[in-house]
């Protein structure tokens, strides 16, 4: 089977892996992102390509940022401002010629549960990513929805709260995931406010004030889901992130999403209600929805 070398660019981690044609992983591993510094990035990326140079036959990246797919050029980056206006093709498929597929990482999540996770044989459907905003990406009649500037799907600039002001209004704000991990454990009196694991021990053991952190954060998705509903009609919402582990973060993003339609009967009545359901993928989302996209673009299926 033919190999390609994927990509996952995060703020923290760069995550790496050879993988076949039909998604099987043969080696992965990751190391840190560099901060800020786009030679030393451009050294990490060469550095991995060079040790499985003659293994693959096309790179794929996700990163934050928009992304045109087009000319497999990013721009802004996300939480890595250097990424703006880096064209992977030329940087890296010309050193290695070999074609390159570049795509945003939400729509790469969703791209992975479109190709094998739970959006298989869907045609509308949509994947959430909860971590330090909120990531997603949209699927009509069975394609990704990247709109007219490449920026569909930046679920994380939805405003929910319009008594807001700043960034208080947007679905980044109260639907972080980071955020909730570190509000529970400023008050169970953690000093560790990124432990996931005993922030959700006080949530299942029935703290008040760290279940209704919870509600916050997921009556925020649940809203946004509702929003998207109402515009496009969906089958399925995949909800990923690490937070999803947790059986807690689905069970309440669906019960807040029944509360707000039921709060006016006829909403209730009149829109079909979508299938919420945790993403079969997790760490591994952004590998497989790269690749994804770049076998798409090989095969001539993307637009």
């Amino acid at each position: 089977m033919t190999q390609y070398l994927a990509f996952d660019i995060g703020g923290t981690n760069l995550k790496y892996a050879l993988l076949n044609n039909a998604g099987k992983i043969i080696e992965h591993d990751k190391v840190p992102t560099p901060a800020d510094d786009l030679a030393a990035f451009l050294k990490e990326i060469y550095k991995i390509a060079d040790h499985y140079q003659g293994q693959f036959e096309g790179i794929a990246f996700s990163v934050p940022g928009k992304v045109d797919t087009k000319t497999n050029t990013v721009y802004f980056g996300g939480s890595l401002p250097y990424l703006d206006g880096v064209n992977f093709q030329r940087l890296v498929g010309d050193k290695y010629l070999v074609p390159v597929g570049v795509e945003n990482d939400g729509k790469a999540a969703a791209l992975a549960e479109l190709w094998l996770g739970e959006l298989k044989g869907i045609n509308n459907g949509a994947a959430i990513v909860l971590g330090t905003g909120i990531g997603g990406g949209i699927i009509l009649d069975g394609k990704i929805w990247r709109g007219s500037h490449f920026q569909a799907g930046e679920l994380s600039f939805m405003q929910t709260e319009g008594d807001k002001s700043g960034f208080d209004r947007f679905g980044c704000t109260y639907g972080s995931a980071v955020k909730m991990i570190e509000s529970v454990n400023k008050l169970i009196g953690n000093s560790d406010l990124k432990d996931g694991y005993a922030a959700f021990d006080a949530i299942n053991k029935g703290n008040a004030e760290a279940q209704k952190n919870l509600e916050r954060e997921c009556k925020e998705v649940a809203t946004i889901i509702f929003n998207i509903q109402s515009v496009v009609d969906l089958d399925k919402f995949v909800i990923g992130g690490g937070i999803s582990a947790q059986p807690k973060v689905v069970e309440t993003i669906n019960k807040q999403y029944d509360l707000i339609t039921n709060e006016v009967p006829f909403i209730a009545k009149m829109l079909t209600r979508p299938k919420i359901v945790r993403a079969k993928f997790m760490n591994e989302a952004n590998i497989y929805g790269a690749l994804y996209a770049l076998l798409l673009k090989l095969n001539g299926e993307e637009e």
